[in-house]
């Protein structure tokens, strides 16, 4: 089993819990009250712009051609998930040009440019995969249900085959990077526990 598929299924317990909580049950009952998906809409541009920056970061450090497609190729990934977040934001009224971070979002995004600046390649793609395989897992596990209309959108986003091949792609670079090291282990469980946080404080 590659290294990608491992770690996925070691840390299948937060991706379970996560599944489970009450936010994102919330976006396929249509119970989550907007002024909280509001709140999400603006931490998680937020939090997606670091993203993108951590992604920059790789492609700085990458040396293999396909690698500069790649990461370029998720990078415009990003841009097209703020695109769709600018589009919540005119709907609802949500102003995302002064966000004001959350501990749990500000946790989140010192974690991936800390990790990004030290440079490892492998090191950082694991601090970055389990956000896309998270939200592919939950957009694909949620469509299985009988969705409300109201964050619909949200959750074909995420369940399309589009994101579903970012996501891939990006495992792939874990397992060509990455070797099954404690550090590797141990940002990959950080991010998962940080996504986590992130729901929590968006309830």
């Amino acid at each position: 089993m590659s290294l990608a598929k491992t770690l996925w299924q070691d840390n299948s317990d937060l991706a379970t819990r996560i599944l489970g909580h009450g936010f994102v049950r919330g976006l396929a009952d249509g119970s989550l009250p907007i002024h909280c998906f509001k709140g999400y809409v603006a931490q998680d541009a937020y939090f997606l712009e670091s993203f993108a920056r951590a992604y920059a970061f790789c492609l700085a450090y990458s040396t293999e051609r396909e690698d500069l497609q790649t990461f370029a190729d998720l990078i415009a990934g990003v841009r097209a998930e703020l695109e769709l977040h600018k589009s919540y934001a005119q709907r609802w009224q949500v102003d995302l040009s002064a966000v004001n971070p959350l501990p749990a979002t500000n946790a989140y995004v010192v974690f991936l440019m800390q990790t990004a600046e030290q440079g490892d390649l492998g090191e950082t793609v694991a601090a970055l995969t389990p956000c896309m395989r998270l939200y592919a897992y939950l957009g694909r596990s949620l469509q299985t249900r009988d969705v409300a209309p109201l964050y619909r959108e949200w959750v074909e986003t995420y369940a399309d085959p589009d994101f579903e091949k970012l996501a891939a792609r990006l495992e792939a670079l874990l397992d060509r990077h990455a070797g099954d090291t404690a550090p590797v282990r141990a940002n990959y469980r950080r991010a998962m526990e940080l996504e986590h946080g992130f729901f929590d404080a968006s309830l």
